[in-house]
């Protein structure tokens, strides 16, 4: 899961999980808060994901003064940007590449996020 900024184009926030559920958005969040200090009021955009409408999760964005945004039914290019890096990241780095493990993956991967 990640956070991507779209003025910079950077990875804010990102996390690994065995499920994608709303633990796993809330460390992603988590990195993207700490890494960025959003102004109040920003707009974080997700997909239409049980996790994201999540009590927790919504808590967080208020705590944190963001506002939710959601891809409408059917409306493919809202997230346009981020299945864009989804892809490259998959045709640069994980089908080059046979991962034995979950961690030897994360390592990688944070080398390719935070890194490259």
């Amino acid at each position: 899961m990640g956070i991507l900024d779209l003025c910079s184009r950077k990875i804010v926030g990102w996390a690994m999980s065995e499920r994608i559920d709303t633990v796993l958005v809330l460390q992603a969040l988590t990195m993207a808060l700490l890494h960025r200090c959003p102004p109040a009021q920003l707009l974080l955009h997700t997909d239409r994901g049980v996790q994201y409408a999540s009590d927790d999760y919504r808590q967080a964005l208020g705590a944190a003064g963001l506002i939710a945004s959601m891809s409408r039914r059917g409306k493919c290019y809202d997230n346009a940007t981020m299945e864009s890096f989804w892809a490259t990241l998959k045709l640069e780095l994980v089908y080059r590449r046979g991962f034995e493990t979950r961690a030897q993956a994360r390592t990688h991967i944070f080398d390719y996020i935070e890194t490259f």
